[in-house]
């Protein structure tokens, strides 16, 4: 509930409470609002309970945490009936920078299959810190439109 509190945060509320309610009065207020947070609390655990009964058994399997649209959109990418778990092993990355390298630099698309396996590492990475081959003299360096 209070995850994003600090230990300032903390010391500073209390300092507060302290000097709002003074030391005699601060552990009834702490039972009141702790006993508030118990009602608020059960209310809510009751409410879901009604609703849940309203909707029926084909609901049983209700979350309301699936309410959030993070946990949604999580558990319907997770669901393999969209076949996202195929799209995504048929993305090989290693060939796509080396086809992104191959166009940055100019080369042809025929030599970027044996670039890719020439500049691949031992562990199926490509070397990104492979400086590029210095062009000739009569030889223009290549465009990079996003250093202009």
């Amino acid at each position: 509930m209070f995850n994003d509190i600090g230990p300032l945060e903390l010391v500073t509320i209390i300092v507060l409470a302290v000097l709002v309610f003074g030391p005699d009065k601060l552990p009834k207020v702490i039972q009141d609002v702790t006993r508030t947070i118990r009602k608020i609390r059960e209310f809510s655990e009751s409410a879901k309970q009604d609703i849940r009964s309203e909707l029926g058994p084909e609901f049983k399997d209700f979350e309301f945490e699936d309410l959030n649209p993070k946990t949604f959109i999580r558990k319907q990418l997770d669901n393999d009936d969209l076949g996202l778990k195929e799209i995504r092993n048929g993305f090989d990355l290693k060939k796509e920078m080396a086809e992104v390298t191959d166009a940055v630099n100019g080369r042809e698309a025929e030599a970027s299959s044996s670039a890719a396996s020439a500049s691949s590492s031992p562990g199926g990475r490509i070397d990104m810190t492979k400086k590029p081959e210095e062009p000739g003299q009569d030889e223009r360096p290549p465009f990079d439109a996003d250093a202009t």
